[in-house]
């Protein structure tokens, strides 16, 4: 059980990204969101009428416009840049990648903008994964995948709107039950991506069925299942190990993007992918060894509730 978990979440979290790249061969991401979401909403206001209205008590206005903030970047505008990155055909594996360096990122700005103390060896480990990621997305540019230079960089602006989503978290001073945040956050992305596929003509959904076997994989497997196991296995593992689990995502999800849709994998991506697992190894072991090899708590912790609460994929 003790390794079939962080395996099942990997697996469980990978799949987000095979999921948006299935669903967007058949729709605009506008439209595999919008459908996406508005089941996913339904379901979560059900649920909160039904089972979790003790959860909703004493919240106010300012706390849950907070939280609708935090939704549209951490899920809404995150969510997007990642699906509609993919649709523009970067591969699965390298905006996995991409967005796999988003802890340290949110790492090393800790310092500057939390007043926490960030080590020389956090700071290697987040250039030296920017790096892999740049090697990665170099690598896919120059394998023909038909992705414009500047498609690249739509992944990158959804890993800083997640890492600004984690500081406005960080600054909240009320915490929120992750009923109440999940809740609120599918329903600002169901009304935001309806708005936006109604806007641009794209709400009607195709017939093809593999339109909608991406969308029940994401809303039940990316969704429910990932974002479980993200808390059993932070509950039983500490944030720490999660971290590391996450750099674990992008290695994954390449080889399944190679398997499933002939993704490129060559050499170059190899080397990539492993500099950005070398890199999440040194901040865990700098870390590791900060903490004197406790899970962490405090203001770290609450980032990883953010995380998990946003469910990236």
């Amino acid at each position: 059980m003790k390794v079939l978990l962080p395996v099942a979440l990997v697996l469980s979290w990978s799949s987000g990204f095979i999921g948006a790249k299935l669903g967007t061969e058949s729709a605009p991401a506008a439209t595999l969101l919008m459908w996406r979401f508005l089941p996913l909403a339904a379901v979560l206001a059900a649920v909160s009428v039904l089972f979790t209205r003790g959860a909703w008590r004493g919240m106010t206005a300012g706390v849950l416009g907070r939280q609708v903030v935090i939704g549209v970047l951490s899920q809404s505008a995150y969510l997007f840049t990642v699906y509609h990155a993919i649709q523009l055909g970067v591969s699965s594996g390298t905006t996995a990648l991409i967005d796999g360096i988003q802890p340290l990122v949110a790492g090393a700005l800790a310092g500057p903008l939390l007043r926490q103390y960030v080590s020389r060896g956090q700071w290697f480990g987040l250039w030296l994964g920017v790096g892999g990621a740049a090697l990665v997305a170099t690598a896919d540019a120059s394998a023909g995948t038909g992705a414009a230079w500047w498609a690249y960089l739509v992944p990158f602006l959804g890993m800083l709107s997640l890492v600004a989503a984690t500081f406005l978290q960080e600054r909240s001073r009320r915490r929120v039950a992750p009923a109440v945040s999940m809740t609120v956050h599918c329903a600002t992305s169901a009304v935001l991506f309806t708005a936006l596929a109604v806007g641009t003509g794209s709400a009607v959904p195709p017939a093809d069925p593999s339109f909608w076997f991406a969308v029940g994989w994401l809303a039940a497997v990316a969704t429910f299942v990932a974002y479980g196991l993200y808390w059993l296995v932070l509950k039983r593992s500490g944030v720490t190990e999660v971290n590391t689990l996450m750099f674990l995502m992008a290695p994954v999800t390449a080889v399944w993007g190679a398997a499933a849709f002939g993704e490129p994998f060559g050499p170059r991506t190899v080397l990539g992918l492993g500099i950005g697992l070398a890199a999440a190894l040194i901040v865990h072991r700098d870390g590791a060894r900060r903490s004197g090899g406790r899970p962490t708590t405090g203001s770290e912790g609450r980032a990883a509730d953010r995380r998990g609460a946003a469910h990236r994929s």
